[in-house]
């Protein structure tokens, strides 16, 4: 035990006073922060305001009308050619528009759907004619209203006046299957890149000690379980550090927004919002499955990194060549992730979330839909079981592979001599 303990505290103290994880640490939430505000400012710069003149053929059309859309929203402008409108068809850049459309005689009552098509010298995208799709649409609906004799008060309730469908679990009032789906796809894709990238991160650690010649040493006063269960443990802890640390700065950016937010911000808002939205889900329980899951998932894909790591050399399209298998196994986690979520009792999503190599994933999407209602107490302990007992032989497995291809240079192993190295008597 003792000699885990120094694999671990090596492997720990190495990794967290790196230049690399100080940087990073900080980074990602300054990245994040920026990705949200610099995507909203980017499509804000980027939004494209057409003006698009319009001939009809039909009459139903009025400038009073089109002015009235303009007025409700500014992000298009339509305009009725009346005079002259071949000229506009001709060269409608001299008179200062973006493009034409052209209203064919179609009548108000007809039971099919007109193509109206906007003329440009350009290819402009789906994002820059829906504005002008819908102030169209709106125009039409408002010729049709007239045409049957709906008023401005029958207008109002045919516009208002929905049904809305949600889901209502009776068993347990405070459920919300919309919260519920949020929460699922962010553990999912979370757990989802910390598999893939601290994964990598021991797969490369291992490499390195046997470019170096270190493993060759530490091999010979430490069995191979040994050597790879600390090497596991180790980077988990750094991963959950940084985790951790993330955690702290959205829970300080949550407590500062709620104290500094006055009495009716726009803060205040956000942050009755994330208050509401938390008291739906057991939070508790999501934070506990989500840190059993998270390092219970990392050991047991680590380990399958660190086997890969071992049995390569500096050759990383011989690493990249082995990974792949495991890496598609992630993969397909996600993509059963959102059956689960689609359907969190199906048989697909029970089953992904009891077999060890999607229950990290599965089983974290299914959970904010309630336990034990959605989740049943015997599916989550044995979930939980198996995926203990799948950390334990992969890194069982691992181990009699690092053993072996630790000290083997020049030969490019493949899976098959991998599990013969496993497998292989003392």
């Amino acid at each position: 035990m003792r000699k885990i303990r120094l694999i671990i505290k090596r492997e720990y103290l190495t990794r967290v006073r790196k230049r690399t994880f100080i940087i990073s640490t900080l980074l990602f939430p300054l990245l994040y922060l920026g990705l949200i505000f610099g995507m909203g400012y980017i499509a804000e710069k980027s939004k494209l305001n057409l003006h698009v003149a319009v001939i009809d053929s039909s009459g139903y059309f009025t400038e009073t009308l089109l002015a009235r859309q303009n007025t409700l929203d500014n992000s298009s402008t339509l305009t009725l050619v009346k005079d002259n409108p071949g000229k506009v068809i001709n060269d409608y850049k001299a008179a200062g528009y973006d493009g034409y459309i052209v209203i064919p005689a179609i009548n108000w009552n007809a039971p099919k759907t007109n193509t109206i098509l906007f003329n440009s010298n350009k290819s402009y995208g789906v994002g820059s004619t829906v504005v002008v799709e819908a102030k169209l649409n709106h125009s039409w609906d408002e010729i049709k209203n007239e045409k049957l004799g709906i008023d401005s008060s029958k207008r109002e309730i045919l516009s208002y006046s929905r049904l809305s469908l949600s889901s209502h679990n009776i068993k347990d009032e405070k459920a919300n299957a919309a919260t519920a789906t949020g929460i699922g796809y962010a553990c999912g894709f979370l757990i989802y890149f910390i598999l893939l990238i601290y994964g990598s991160q021991v797969m490369m650690g291992v490499m390195e000690e046997k470019t170096n010649r270190i493993a060759e040493i530490i091999v010979s006063s430490v069995k191979p379980f040994q050597m790879m269960l600390g090497k596991i443990l180790g980077i988990g802890l750094v991963a959950l550090t940084q985790f951790l640390l993330w955690v702290a700065f959205v829970f300080i950016v949550y407590n500062v927004g709620k104290f500094s937010s006055g009495s009716g911000g726009a803060a205040t808002t956000m942050v009755g919002n994330v208050q509401k939205l938390f008291s739906s889900v057991n939070v508790p329980m999501i934070l506990f499955c989500f840190a059993f899951y998270f390092l219970a998932g990392f050991f047991f894909y680590a380990s399958l990194y660190g086997a890969i790591g071992s049995a390569v050399n500096e050759d990383m399209r011989e690493a990249q060549s082995l990974a792949f298998p495991i890496t598609m196994l992630v993969i397909i986690s996600i993509a059963l992730m959102s059956s689960a979520i689609a359907n969190p009792t199906s048989p697909i999503a029970v089953w992904a979330s009891i077999i060890p190599f999607s229950s990290p994933i599965v089983m974290m999407a299914r959970i904010p839909f309630g336990v034990p209602n959605t989740v049943p107490w015997w599916q989550l302990g044995l979930s939980m079981g198996l995926l203990i007992i799948g950390f334990v032989f992969t890194v069982w497995f691992a181990g009699k592979i690092y053993r072996t291809g630790i000290l083997m240079y020049g030969k490019k192993p493949s899976w098959k001599e991998m599990i013969k190295w496993a497998f292989r008597k003392n």
